[in-house]
């Protein structure tokens, strides 16, 4: 997402970047580039209007630090109000205490209800130990209650479902069997349309006046740009809801409607969906989504996504391993498969300071993992555990077991043999702070 944003802005602040003082002209010409990129991207008129008036307004008559150029002082002006724009802070679900907490999705139908439903129960259930229940309370979608219960059998979520034609009956029963089942959350899949009509929201509105939900979530698709935004301010007068919910930001490469909407409606972005699979939703973080488009990167979502993959045991189990030096291939291999949990390497090194603009010029091998775990299968257990045996006949074998060459045989016994430097020079550093940093994992105490 923001792709094409971040590289047009990118290329302005390196004009900017070589000014040496603040002037009316030059913020003239900076912004005037700023506000056609920005509406390139999508973003709403009256919102670049705002936007680009107030950084200019910042910017006019501000004096140059001797630490900051004058491109650095407006890139942080434009920093500032991204942030702003985008919300500010983060913005939590309110989960109730002594009541299930009953969330209601609405939004055209093909934007993403049905799935996101799944998406949030999954990601609460992990979060909050939460006993979800899911609700198909879209009598009217062909198959959109057989898509839920094939969601619910894949997460082991229980899915309430009933053979009627009446929805606000369906949603008030849901809450009486979530009551006699301890289910403590409880998400309406509500009925969508491919446009906004009457007898739609007519119903959405008898079922939030019947249920009173706690928080009623717009789902929106990113990729439809602007109509997402005039779509969401007709629901928010509608139905007043609490927040938003962005699909498909993976595919958008323009991203206006996250710049948009918050502003538009007054009403936060929550999450985000990241991806297809079911656990790629992500609570929305405007700081960081501003550094992403600034080109700054998002270390800490990088951090808390190895959190969220990497598996607490095996982190410990690789302390011990580094303070032992003992790192092996079978160690390797291991970490192989829990950064591949993360997502694809390209995603990873968006978050990456000063890569993600850059990652097109690149040629990112997708498949290098595989191409290493082909490597260290073909090897003996004895010769994964004893890098020292691989000589000149073992690596001929492995290279005809896996299908690569010797060269690249000798490739990864290069990057192995660069790891083992690293993870020595970690243990200097001290591997306790920086396994707890990156993976909550207590590293064993060193013995000095």
């Amino acid at each position: 997402m923001f792709e094409d944003l971040s590289g047009k802005l990118e290329s302005i602040f390196k004009t900017l970047k070589g000014q040496h003082r603040i002037s009316e002209e030059n913020i003239k010409v900076s912004l005037r580039e700023v506000r056609v990129a920005l509406l390139e991207a999508d973003v709403n008129y009256i919102v670049v209007k705002d936007f680009i008036n107030r950084v200019r307004d910042r910017a006019i008559g501000e004096k140059v630090f001797e630490k900051l150029t004058p491109g650095q002082l407006i890139i942080k002006f434009i920093h500032e109000e991204l942030v702003r724009v985008l919300g500010g802070g983060t913005a939590e679900v309110a989960m109730q205490k002594g009541a299930p907490t009953v969330i209601m999705m609405c939004g055209l139908q093909g934007s993403g209800k049905t799935t996101h439903t799944a998406k949030l129960a999954s990601y609460f259930r992990k979060k909050n130990k939460s006993r979800p229940l899911m609700v198909a309370a879209d009598i009217y979608r062909p198959a959109a209650i057989d898509q839920l219960k094939t969601l619910g059998k894949q997460l082991n979520i229980p899915v309430y479902s009933e053979d009627s034609k009446d929805v606000t009956t369906i949603c008030v029963n849901a809450l009486e069997f979530a009551k006699e089942n301890r289910n403590d959350l409880i998400i309406l899949d509500t009925a969508g349309r491919l446009h906004i009509d009457e007898e739609m929201m007519n119903e959405l509105i008898r079922v939030k006046e019947k249920i009173q939900p706690h928080e009623i979530l717009f789902v929106a698709d990113s990729m439809i740009g602007q109509d997402a935004v005039t779509t969401a301010a007709e629901f928010n007068e509608k139905l007043n809801f609490d927040g938003v919910i962005l699909t498909k930001m993976d595919g958008d490469s323009r991203g206006g409607a996250a710049l948009s909407i918050r502003e538009v409606t007054g009403k936060p972005i929550k999450f985000v969906g990241t991806g297809e699979k079911l656990d790629e939703i992500e609570v929305f973080h405007p700081d960081r989504l501003a550094q992403r488009i600034l080109g700054m990167g998002d270390i800490l979502s990088l951090v808390e996504k190895a959190q969220d993959s990497m598996d607490q045991s095996e982190a410990e189990r690789l302390a011990r391993k580094i303070e032992k030096e003992d790192f092996t291939y079978e160690d390797f291999l291991a970490q192989i498969r829990q950064i591949k949990k993360m997502g694809s390497i390209k995603s990873m090194l968006k978050m990456m300071p000063g890569i993600g603009n850059k990652l097109d010029a690149m040629d990112i091998d997708e498949k290098a993992f595989v191409k290493i775990e082909a490597i260290i299968h073909s090897m003996t257990r004895k010769e994964r555990n004893k890098p020292q045996l691989l000589n000149g006949s073992r690596k001929l074998r492995i290279a005809k077991g896996s299908g690569r060459s010797v060269q690249e045989i000798n490739q990864l016994i290069k990057q192995f043999e660069q790891m083992n430097m690293m993870m020595r020079q970690i243990r200097k550093i001290g591997f306790n702070k920086l396994a707890r940093g990156m993976f909550g994992a207590k590293a064993p105490a060193r013995p000095y």
